[in-house]
């Protein structure tokens, strides 16, 4: 730990010597330009993660493995016997790979929250078709495959949580440029976009792979409060470093000092304190979600989407501070359908079109909800995270996973070489993607960039975030600890 809090003292250092000094010009313009915006449809938002998904199983379905996946064999063994040639070649092939991850997922994606935006919903029919097609031939040329060899429900969540990973890292920078349309940006009180979704969404993600999901025992609250450590440092060094360089920060958002990271760290420090089985978190969740709920409507909401602030820490921080309430509710509700949707005993005797089916309908019973909350109690605030919006997010979530577990049906499907890179450092792919912004944001006045500049960047980072996670993973380092 000590090169932890040797790299604090050092940001700390950093933030005394930039008090005085501005780093970024143009800081008030570039939080106007991702202030007071309304967001988008539910529907363009729920046919964007449609699109992320299927441009995965379309990667599946074109293939493109046999090489890399014969040559990783070789490189065990040459590692062993310290071959530098068969891993030179293996090194090839595995670059490759990962370029074809990027061009057939990463770039695709990029273009449809930027450039393309205007056809998201042309884009899901066109998809959909060729994966069609895919699929069919695919079948065709391999009959000699099993159904069995389809991808376990654990991978189609990891699956899932890098496209997640993927859609935070591209939209975090690409909302500073002007190709990336307002109405995907976050929301300023009502509405929903894209970036909405974002930590309801890791929340979600983290609770549904939870130990507690699982029914396995987490210990007790001192080894939680052990676990959140991390998560507070990365919270401190983030409030530390934007302050010292004067990075632009919407306060609505969380608040003066809150980040994502205090956010994280909060939900494990109630969940290790209040440690419940998975089967009676749903009931827990619900009590909390509508307690909460009442109390918003009862004039909470109100004073947390207003521009009042007193001067103590919790008011300076309201947003942040009680819309933890909203996401622990959230947690809690993860758990209980990753216990009972994929890991309960009974779910373990399915078949995986009856799990595919439960998914769908119970996305589908959530999608009724979440429009019936918005319409006749509140509308969805992310800003607040009251119940439309925890139930926006379940919804949005399992229907994207229901159409990542489809990959059972494609012949030879299997994570992709970029997927397992990510999957195994998603909080180093975080981490270096919120510094490769902050980089580019103190050397771009990203907000006058023309559409082609833009674009050139933006796909530079892409790929770069790419090869770099990916060069990380082939040399086999591993930074993860949620």
């Amino acid at each position: 730990m000590n090169y932890i809090f040797s790299f604090l003292f050092f940001f700390f250092s950093l933030y005394r010597v930039l008090m005085d000094s501005s780093l970024n010009p143009n800081k008030h313009l570039k939080e106007e330009f991702v202030s007071n915006l309304d967001g988008s449809s539910i529907l363009e938002i729920a046919a964007l993660l449609t699109i992320v998904p299927l441009l995965v199983l379309i990667r599946y379905s074109i293939g493109f493995r046999s090489r890399t996946d014969n040559n990783n064999d070789k490189s065990v063994s040459s590692k062993k016997n310290d071959d530098e040639i068969a891993v030179s070649r293996q090194w090839k092939a595995y670059s490759y790979a990962i370029s074809l991850d990027f061009i057939f997922i990463v770039f695709p994606m990029l273009l449809f929250f930027t450039v393309l935006s205007e056809w998201v919903y042309h884009g899901v029919v066109l998809l959909s078709l060729l994966l069609l097609v895919l699929t069919v031939t695919a079948k065709r040329s391999s009959s000699g495959l099993q159904r069995g060899q389809s991808l376990s429900f654990r991978a189609n969540v990891s699956s899932y949580r890098v496209a997640l990973m993927l859609i935070t890292c591209l939209c975090i920078l690409a909302v500073d440029f002007t190709i990336f349309p307002r109405r995907y940006a976050k929301t300023e009180t009502y509405g929903t976009s894209l970036m909405d979704l974002g930590v309801g969404s890791f929340v979600l993600a983290n609770a549904i792979v939870s130990r507690q999901a699982r029914d396995v025992s987490s210990g007790n609250w001192i080894s939680g409060l052990k676990a959140t450590a991390p998560l507070l440092l990365l919270g401190f060094i983030r409030l530390v470093t934007t302050s010292g360089v004067d990075y632009q920060v919407h306060v609505t958002e969380y608040g003066q000092h809150w980040n994502f990271f205090f956010t994280l760290a909060a939900i494990s420090i109630l969940t290790s304190f209040v440690n419940i089985p998975a089967k009676y978190c749903g009931i827990l969740g619900f009590t909390v979600l509508a307690g909460y709920q009442t109390w918003l409507v009862s004039g909470l909401n109100t004073y947390l989407l207003s521009h009042e602030r007193g001067n103590n820490i919790i008011s300076k921080n309201k947003e942040g501070v009680f819309s933890t309430l909203g996401y622990w509710g959230m947690y809690l509700l993860g758990v209980d359908l990753g216990y009972r949707l994929f890991y309960a005993k009974h779910s373990n005797t399915r078949s995986t079109t009856i799990s595919i089916a439960r998914v769908f309908l119970v996305s589908l019973i959530l999608w009724i909800v979440t429009l019936l909350v918005d319409n006749y109690v509140e509308r969805i605030s992310r800003r607040t995270c009251n119940m439309p919006y925890v139930t926006w997010v379940l919804a949005q979530d399992l229907q994207a996973l229901g159409i990542f577990m489809l990959s059972s049906y494609i012949p030879m499907n299997k994570l992709s070489p970029l997927e397992e890179a990510i999957d195994q450092n998603l909080l180093a792919t975080f981490l270096l993607a919120n510094v490769f912004t902050g980089m580019v944001n103190m050397a771009v006045d990203t907000i006058f960039a023309s559409p082609l500049s833009s674009l050139v960047i933006l796909t530079a980072y892409a790929f770069g975030l790419s090869v770099i996670i990916g060069t990380i993973h082939f040399s086999g380092f591993r930074l993860k600890f949620w």
